[in-house]
């Protein structure tokens, strides 16, 4: 990183986009006084800020709302504030919980939390736990609070909460820096942008006077006429995946489709709406009461993930990191679990040198930032390329038919354009593919048709030729009344 400069006014929110490895992580790390900088200075309030750790931050006043919230679930909402200052009864050595319980409140109701101070983070849901840790940041006088991609785990009411709080915030004069791939986010809760590449500052702007494609253009270093690429084939008239009746009582409703070779048929629907919970009846790691799901044809009886991935089913997880992944194992390892058998040797043993050929080809094939794959632990790697591992390991397996629930979760715009670039290398093979995404405009630019679902039931069914961001939405709520949806 060299030479990277910006500023946050008070009651401003200043955005910070770039793809990984752009230098965001590094530059906060700094300003929290993780690492120490060997040219440059920072200014707080006008005065000379030179953190030495974490703690100098922290007294400064500023504060990090993470991605992985740094809460202990364990404990109750009041501990979790006061974890590290609780205070004391005059000079007695007991804690006064009394205060400790009047302060939460007060911290609380700032950020619209309902909450008794004694509940356990536990019981409290992602975005409640987020809201905790922004009244954290109250509780010690923050000036200026770093959020850290704040929304991915979010519901859509929570994130419009979240902005309603975060609004508050500048309202009292307190800085926001916003850190997000989340494009359109950026655009709505921040004064102005910061846009890093390949640790330099590539462009800085008032949210008023730039728009996604040239932030997008500043990001990558070049222009982006297309954001999702054309694809050169049609789909077939060959049936891949066929589902008729898929019940489950409070789950799934009569659900029929079929998806041919060829397709992207992609899955709207608002969280809790059932589509993450289809795509796991279809791979079998959920049951169903009723229905049947037919891959090529051919009947799958009693569906577990075995039987499943025997068929030539791969299912991408949306929670690529607790299911997707073994965290503590190398990108060889993972990228040949869900085919072992291939890399077996004499006797059914593994054959280390064959892990290490298969699983480098996938990671160029894959544009993996790294070739070291037998030493690389995937933890160390980014959220990017991270999927791309996750990726690779199913198509080692040549699969028929590839569920991708939620694929650009959580990663930049370069990595998204690279799994927009599988997606299509999938169907020109001849596979056939159902995209679960909550990005109306990604299930609109990469989806032969779409298919809307709500409380279970299938409520629409739109061709490509009849897209349309507003209709789409409005069956994907429901609101529309039933659409005819073509088997």
């Amino acid at each position: 990183m060299h030479g990277v400069g910006f500023s946050v006014e008070k009651g401003k929110a200043l955005g910070l986009v770039g793809e990984n490895g752009s230098g965001k992580s590094t530059s906060m790390n700094i300003l929290g006084g993780v690492h120490q900088p060997n040219a440059g200075s920072m200014r707080l309030d006008g005065a000379i800020y030179a953190p030495a750790d974490p703690k100098d931050a922290s007294a400064a006043g500023i504060a990090f709302i993470h991605q992985e919230l740094n809460l202990f679930p364990n404990l109750t909402i009041e501990e979790n504030l006061f974890i590290d200052r609780f205070p004391r009864r005059n000079i007695l050595p007991f804690i006064n919980r009394a205060q400790i319980r009047r302060q939460t409140e007060e911290y609380l109701a700032q950020v619209d939390i309902s909450h008794r101070p004694s509940t356990p983070v536990s019981k409290l849901s992602q975005g409640e736990r987020q809201l905790v840790e922004i009244a954290k940041a109250l509780s010690r006088n923050a000036r200026l609070i770093i959020f850290d991609e704040p929304t991915t785990s979010l519901t859509r009411p929570e994130v419009e909460r979240l902005f309603a709080i975060i609004g508050r915030l500048k309202s009292r004069g307190i800085g926001i820096i916003y850190i997000s791939h989340a494009l359109e986010d950026v655009m709505a809760v921040c004064d102005s942008i910061a846009v890093l590449r390949d640790g330099h500052v590539a462009g800085t702007a008032e949210t008023t006077a730039i728009d996604v494609q040239r932030i997008i253009s500043l990001m990558v270093g070049r222009s982006i006429d297309a954001i999702y690429p054309e694809r050169s084939v049609k789909p077939t008239s060959d049936i891949v995946l066929s589902v008729s009746g898929l019940s489950q009582p409070g789950v799934a409703e009569n659900i029929t489709f079929e998806i041919r070779a060829g397709e992207v048929v992609g899955l709207a629907g608002l969280m809790g709406s059932g589509r993450s919970e289809l795509a796991r009846m279809l791979f079998g790691l959920d049951r169903f009461a009723r229905g049947e799901i037919r891959i090529d044809g051919r009947l799958l009886v009693d569906p577990t993930p075995a039987t499943a991935m025997a068929a030539g089913v791969a299912f991408l997880t949306e929670d690529r990191r607790g299911e997707g992944l073994v965290m503590d194992f190398t990108i060889a390892e993972n990228m040949v679990l869900a085919s072992l058998p291939t890399v077996a040797g004499a006797f059914g043993l593994v054959d280390r040198r064959r892990i290490s050929t298969v699983a480098a080809e996938m990671g160029r094939a894959m544009h993996l930032s790294t070739a070291k794959v037998d030493d690389t632990m995937v933890k160390h790697l980014s959220g990017g390329n991270q999927q791309k591992v996750v990726i690779g390991k199913w198509l080692l397996r040549q699969p028929r038919l590839f569920i991708l629930d939620e694929p650009t979760r959580g990663i930049d715009v370069g990595a998204k354009q690279e799994v927009y670039r599988i997606i299509n290398s999938l169907v020109e093979s001849g596979s056939a593919v159902l995209l679960i995404s909550s990005e109306i405009e990604e299930l609109i630019g990469l989806s032969d048709r779409i298919l809307t679902i709500n409380r279970g039931e299938l409520t629409g069914s739109f061709a490509r030729r009849d897209f349309d961001r507003e209709a789409i939405m409005t069956a994907a709520t429901g609101l529309s009344g039933p659409r005819e949806v073509q088997a």
